[in-house]
């Protein structure tokens, strides 16, 4: 039996606005951002995570995620960067995935907010949407596709995996010194 179509969604790190005569897109991420990247590429590798495809926005801040992943990424991994993806809504992230070729068992979206929240949670089953409350930068939700075609993902077509995010990753690695 074949494993499971599996779609990540992971929101962009941390992004710098140090410099406001940037334009949006070409906002870099910052030092927290670059730590972000570290604690999520590390989730990925620890888990085995490993994408076969990954689509980008074409955001400098979401490449810079997706090369502040790559350590944990297959070298192999097609990235693809794509205009349309940068601030998409879920609905434009969707049809973006409908696109995916079905010979592609796992895909990494890398986006930004408030579409790609949207999507994870829509794509759940009504009963996980809770345990996605928010979508802060560098969230990672892994779903299951419960579909046998990437036309086929819509809504309540995925059960969620696990959702981290780099706080909730950092407090796993640094737990509180107990009281005595």
């Amino acid at each position: 039996m074949r494993p499971p179509r599996r779609l990540l969604l992971l929101r962009h790190a941390k992004s710098d606005w140090a410099d406001g005569s940037l334009p949006d897109v070409d906002r870099p991420l910052s030092d927290a951002g670059r730590r972000g990247c570290r604690l999520i590429a590390r989730h990925l590798a620890d888990n085995g995570l490993a994408p076969d495809l990954i689509l980008c926005s074409a955001a400098l801040r979401t490449r810079q995620t997706v090369e502040g992943i790559a350590e944990a990424l297959p070298a192999s991994v097609p990235v693809l960067v794509e205009d349309r993806l940068y601030l998409a809504e879920a609905q434009a992230l969707l049809e973006r995935l409908h696109e995916v070729d079905d010979g592609v068992p796992s895909v990494l979206l890398v986006g930004h907010n408030p579409g790609i929240h949207t999507l994870a949670v829509a794509l759940l089953a009504p009963d996980e949407r809770f345990r996605i409350p928010t979508f802060p930068t560098a969230a990672l939700a892994v779903e299951d596709l419960a579909v046998s075609r990437w036309a086929e993902l819509g809504q309540d077509s995925t059960r969620l995996v696990s959702y981290v995010t780099p706080r909730a990753l950092r407090a796993q690695a640094d737990p509180p010194a107990a009281s005595s």
